[in-house]
Order: C-alpha cells, then structure tokens, then sequence
C-alpha cells in the first residue's frame, strides 16, 4: 500500500477539520447575521433569478409564488416524504409562509409569537413572544393569527396582533424597535397581515373595520423604526382639513349625512402588497365598509372610495398615484386585500405590465399596475350581485342585490369568493392557482343598528361589531364548496379545477418543475401537475391547513416547508378533520423518512343533555347568544366546532357553570372574552336555556 506523504495528510485532515467547523457554524449567530444582513431590495431582486432563497412573504416582490427550482418535479414528487417537524406550540390558526435564507427559517404562529428555525436540523433557534394580552383576542374579527414577517438587513419584523410593529434581530430574536402603529386608541384596530419592507421601509396595515376603523398604510424606517409616512384610505371628519388631494377628492363620494367618520368608515389594509422597482410603485389593497350596509354608511349612495380597491403609492413618499375601484359602494364586505400579483402578460398580443386580482367579490381582474386602467374581469365562481363589467371596468350591478329590507343571499358571501389564501403564477404554464370557495351566508340590513349600540340578535354586538346588517335571518339557500382553480388570466377562463371537501383550503406554490402544493383544509398537503391538474403526490398533515407552502435550496437540496394549524374565521366554528394537534410546520425533502408528529382524535362530548333551562328563556337566549357568541362558537350542536368547541357538545357540568366562564373565566388566557358588565346571570341562564333547548331540537328523536 502507497503511503501517503505525512504533510498531505496533515492538509487533508486540516482541510477535513475546517469544513467540520464550518458545517457546525451553519446556524450559529455569526452565520445568521451575515447571512441575514445581506437581505436588502438587492438580494431580493437578485434572488428572483433562480430563488434559491425565499426571502419574503410571496417569495419575490411581485408575489408570484413562483419558485424557479425543478430538483423537486413531476418525475419524482411522489418520492417526497418529511424531513422533520416542529412544534410551533399554537392550538390556534397559524396562517404564516415560512421565510428561509441560507437555511435559517422565520416563521410566525398565532398570538404573532415568531420562531427561527435551523432548517438543517428541524431545531429551534430562538422563539419570541410579544405577550398581546389574550383577553383582547375578541378585537379582531378572524382569529389571532398573524401572516408572517418581513426578513431586511440582520432584522425580523413583525406585526403583533395588538397593533404593534416589532423589529427582532434575526440572530437573537431580541427587541431591536418597537411602535405602536394604532392611530386612534377609540377603535379596535389589529394587525394579522405580514410586514413588506420597500426601500428601506417598513409597511403595514391594520385591521378592524368590522368593528368600525378607519383605514391606513404606514411606512416606517426598518433601522429606526421612525414612523416616515402614512396614508389613509378614507376621508375623516370633512370639518377638518383633509389630509392630501385624494382624501379631498374621496370625500365628494360620500354621503356625510351619515356621519360616516364616526364609525370610521372602514378600507382597513390588512393584507395584500407588492412592488415595482423599475415603476417605483406600491400596490395596496383596501379593505370593506365600515359598517357593510351602505344605507347606512353613506345613504345618498356614492361609490365611498377608496373602499374595495386597489391602489397605487408612492413607496419615498406615500403620495398616491393611481387607484382602481373593485367594488364601487361596497355593500357585501367584499375586500380587495385579497393577495394581488404583479405579472408581464400578453394582452391582445401586445405586452403588458399588469396586476393580477381575485378579490372577494367573485370576478378575476386585470389591471394595468403602470396607470390602473381596467384591461379584464370574469366572475371565477358564481356572483349574484353584478352581471360582469363593463369596458370602463364599472360592475353591471343587479339591482336587487342592494335590496336590504329583507333577507336575502349574498353569492359570494362575506367569507368571499377568494380570501386571503395566497395564490400563484406560473408563467411557463401562464396560469394562475387560485383557491376559491362559497360559504353560504344571508344578509338583511339593520334599519335601526347605531354605532357601537349593543342590541340582542346584532352579530357580535356584545364585542364591537358594527355591521349594520343582520347575519342569517333565514337560512341560506347556496351551496359551500371548496376549490382549487387553475385560471387562465389572458382567457380569463378555467384550464382546470380540483374540487375540495370543504371551503377554506390553503395557500398555493408553483414551481418550474410542474408542480403546484396546496395544503387542504381535510388535512392533507397534495402536489398537482401544473399543467394538468393530475394529483401526484400528498400526504396527511393531522390538521387542515390554511397558509401557503415555501420552497428554497439548502445545502444542494430542494425543501418544500408549510405551517399547519387550523383555524381563521371560518376555522373558529368549522372544521373538516377529526384529529387536532398544536401548529405544527412540515419540512418535506425527497428520499424524507422523518416520523410524523402525532395528532390526537378532537374531543368531543356527546350531543348537550341533562341541564335544567326555562323554555320560556330560549328566544330570548336566542338573541343574546347572536349578539355574543355565535361567530366563535356555532350553532350549538349542529357546527362542530373548530379551533374554539362547539358550545352543544361540551359536558352538562360546563354549560349547567357557564357563569364561571363568562365571568373572568379561566378560558381568558386562550382568548375567551370576560362578559362581566356586558352580561347578568339572568343572560346567561338565557343562554343555557338556548343552548340546550337547541341540543334538543336536533337531537334525533
């Protein structure tokens, strides 16, 4: 045998020594902050080329969801299986899109608690919880959960629920800056959504408009945390000087007869954003009335911008410069915060820069994002409010669909017809995954609702809604479904459709190896041929899933990531699995052979029986549980309840001791509201009676 020289084996095992050493540092602080710190508009640009990395919420800042990785396709996806899981120690929704440079992952669970993860090893990092006051969990209308964070320069940050925006530094998970970004302590503003940061800015936007809130964009210095612009979306008190031109110009559509600035007005951006550097324009969505029912927001009518619209700012200043209006007088709660793309299509055969939108309201637009002129709309699922748009981009409304007198559905309903489930472009199959769904919802308007006036039979009343509308008087007549689309936005047509088990399934990835993932809201992460449509992979995730997958190189290795935990507003009262575990984020590789984390059966007592109530107490037990329970909870015993039980399947010790819940309840510290002063026992012995009286009308006889 040769021996080998005595130097070249000291420089192999040198050599053997330093790659040991350099492979340990993967994950240390010191590679965390320089591999973070290089996170600027240039890194994310670059990125963009062959995403290595996913550095930011929709991947790019166009939000395309389109990862430019094949090592993971159509040939061997089915090969897929998990590489590790993680506990994100959450029994609420968990809505957040994983980001991961350099194999370091940021991720965000409900209560906006934010985790860093070492992707190499499935192990935690550093986790940071902002401590939002869980008795305040019932100012926000759609669950505690939080979308994720914004990755810039060796900084995290975070939108906490109870408005703050937080910058961490992204080795430590240490507090670097903290704002408040709540501009008017009188209403219930939150924040869900995820942080973009544009130029050094850091963007945000609030929600709360069903509770009355005014809404707006703020951009703030991601070194300083120096607030540097905001703009509102809605005029405020005409008898004050308006803020800029377009405030001026938006109060002309408004009927101030109605004192709409009281209740705020609404326009609340609490999700969608994207850029353009080369335009240099920020695109924002805006949110529903405040409240919904028009009549009595702005009787006159008028269009109330900038309500259901998108618009166009200017990221150095926040000077608007273009908008286009979605939902003219928005009457429906249909949002436009739904995710928007930014995509160069051929439009006529000629190219164009356009933005790509499904919001609530049923219709896919496209819209020019140089000027915002409408180019497109076709409804994607069927709308009984407008017939289609015509070539000035106004809705062909249908005339009854504003009759408020008396109940009647609303197709799509306030859920819509797409929410804030992510989608994405592919533009090698150039089509966009799209999950859409109906929710069967009635609505009638409120004729004598006030603002923050607290009235049995007004939904949520009790806990700050002001909808000026009543919430199925009788019941609704359409279908739900779930829905995954594969839309053609030059034909604006379908090119494919998966149907779904139930309404509210998951956000959607494409890749360029002819893949789109979809978690679902049956519990199961599924891959799909993009062309096609063919189901070619999935695997069980113990719980539905409502966020969007990521995908990203490590080490020469293709990972697909999802954080999995049920819930949002229509996952508080519904569910469509049978097995419940804490969040949970899945990390799949090819070859995978990781155990999976266990699920348990959810608990369910049998059907309400046994407690003692007044017949006569069930109307009005009735009212009183519209007005403060029923949107977490469900109709007791025929919801089955979701992330929150279900009130007609809890034990009869439970219900027949329902004051020691209501009243400063142990449940507090999960988010249950404290009803003291807003509810005597006399209410709540209304309420037991409702709640068993309505366990014994469905139970089989």
């Amino acid at each position: 045998m040769r021996q080998i020289p005595r130097a070249f084996a000291l420089g192999a095992l040198l050599c053997l020594a330093a790659a040991s050493v350099a492979a340990q540092g993967k994950g240390s602080p010191e590679h965390i902050k320089a591999a973070t710190a290089k996170v600027d508009g240039a890194f994310i640009r670059a990125n963009t080329a062959k995403t290595p990395d996913w550095p930011s919420y929709g991947l790019d800042y166009a939000e395309t969801r389109f990862s430019k990785l094949d090592q993971i396709n159509t040939g061997n996806v089915k090969d897929l299986g998990l590489a590790w899981s993680y506990n994100l120690e959450s029994t609420r929704g968990v809505e957040a899109t994983p980001l991961v440079v350099d194999g370091i992952m940021y991720v965000s669970a409900s209560w906006s608690v934010v985790h860093a993860i070492d992707v190499r090893t499935g192990k935690k990092i550093w986790s940071f919880d902002p401590k939002v006051d869980k008795s305040k969990g019932f100012k926000g209308c759609c669950d505690v959960v939080n979308r994720g964070v914004a990755l810039y320069q060796g900084k995290v940050f975070v939108g906490a629920y109870d408005g703050r925006l937080i910058a961490l530094d992204a080795a430590t998970g240490k507090v670097v800056w903290e704002k408040n970004t709540v501009g008017d302590s009188k209403f219930s503003y939150t924040i869900t959504g995820a942080p973009r940061v544009f130029k050094g800015k850091v963007i945000i936007g609030n929600g709360g408009a069903e509770y009355g809130a005014r809404g707006y964009v703020t951009a703030y210095d991601a070194a300083t945390g120096e607030q540097k612009w905001r703009w509102y979306t809605v005029p405020g008190d005409p008898s004050k000087p308006a803020e800029n031109d377009a405030m001026a110009r938006a109060a002309k559509t408004w009927d101030p007869s109605s004192k709409y600035w009281e209740a705020g007005g609404g326009g609340t951006v609490w999700d969608t954003m994207a850029f353009d550097p080369e335009l240099n324009l920020m695109y924002i969505g805006t949110g529903n009335g405040s409240p919904w029912a028009r009549s009595k927001r702005s009787p006159k009518g008028g269009d109330n911008l900038y309500l259901a619209s998108l618009v166009a700012l200017d990221p150095d200043t926040g000077k608007y410069k273009w908008h286009y209006q979605q939902t003219p007088g928005d009457n429906w709660d249909y949002t436009s915060t739904q995710p928007m793309i930014l995509a160069d299509i051929n439009v006529d055969g000629k190219k164009r820069k356009v933005i790509l939108h499904a919001p609530k309201n049923g219709f896919f637009f496209v819209i020019d994002r140089t000027n915002g002129k409408f180019i497109s709309a076709k409804n994607f699922v069927d709308v009984n409010w407008a017939t289609g748009y015509d070539k000035n981009g106004r809705p062909i409304e249908v005339a009854a669909a504003r009759e408020g007198t008396k109940p009647g559905d609303s197709v799509p309903g306030p859920f819509g017809a797409h929410n804030w489930h992510s989608m994405s472009f592919n533009p090698q199959t150039g089509l966009v995954y799209l999950p859409a769904q109906n929710v069967p919802i009635n609505l009638m308007d409120d004729k004598d609702w006030k603002f923050n006036e607290n009235a049995p039979a007004r939904p949520h009343a009790a806990l700050g809604w002001n909808t000026a509308m009543f919430v199925n008087a009788a019941p609704p007549q359409s279908k739900p479904f779930g829905r995954l689309i594969a839309w053609d936005p030059v034909a604006q047509k379908p090119a494919w459709t998966v149907e779904q088990v139930s309404p509210w399934n998951g956000g959607t990835l494409t890749t360029a190896g002819n893949l789109v993932f979809q978690g679902t809201a049956d519990g199961r992460m599924v891959a799909y041929n993009a062309k096609t449509g063919e189901k070619l992979w999935e695997t069980p995730t113990g719980t539905g899933v409502v966020a969007a997958p990521s995908t990203y190189m490590v080490d020469g290795k293709q990972y697909v990531s999802i954080a999995v935990g049920w819930g949002g507003v229509y996952g508080l009262a519904m569910r469509a699995t049978e097995r419940q575990g804490p969040g949970t984020v899945y990390t799949f590789v090819v070859g995978g052979k990781a155990p999976a984390p266990e699920f348990v059966q959810y608990r369910m007592d049998k059907l309400l029986q046994g407690v003692k109530y007044d017949p006569a107490k069930v109307e009005a037990g009735t009212l009183l549980y519209v007005s403060n329970c029923v949107f977490c909870h469900g109709v007791p015993g025929v919801d089955r309840g979701g992330n929150i039980p279900n009130l007609g399947y809890m034990s009869s010790s439970y219900i027949e001791n329902l004051d020691k819940s209501v009243f400063k309840g142990p449940a507090m510290e999960r988010g249950m509201p404290d009803f003291s002063g807003k509810l005597t026992m006399e209410d709540v012995d209304k309420l037991k009676a409702f709640i068993q009286g309505t366990a014994d009308a469905i139970r089989p006889k």
